[in-house]
């Protein structure tokens, strides 16, 4: 695929999807690295990483859609499977943080 194969009409919004996703990431990951507290500190990461993730997949999906020319939606599978495992995995460590606090 070069890039003379994507229309115009879904480069644009994939591009822009693929900025606020990387953007996302970033600000996670200086969450992880500024914030003081295990519990602010296991916020920021969380969040960037779901929302980044999902930017990219849609863009993902936009783009293979354009392509193919029919809807793609083989990422919508990686998607579900990150919007649950992301927050649960979040609970998790917090709460093994305050079990290992109380003792």
């Amino acid at each position: 695929m070069s890039p003379a194969d994507v229309p115009l009409w879904a480069a644009l919004p994939a591009a822009l999807l693929l900025v606020c996703g990387g953007l996302l990431t970033v600000v996670g990951s200086l969450g992880l690295l500024r914030l003081q507290a295990f519990y602010a500190r296991i916020h920021a990461p969380t969040m960037g990483s779901t929302l980044g993730t999902g930017c990219i997949l849609l863009a993902s999906m936009l783009v293979s859609s354009a392509v193919a020319g029919r809807p793609v939606i083989h990422e919508l599978l990686i998607t579900v499977f990150i919007l649950i495992t992301s927050p649960v995995t979040a609970m998790l460590l917090m709460r093994a943080a305050i079990l290992r606090s109380k003792d």
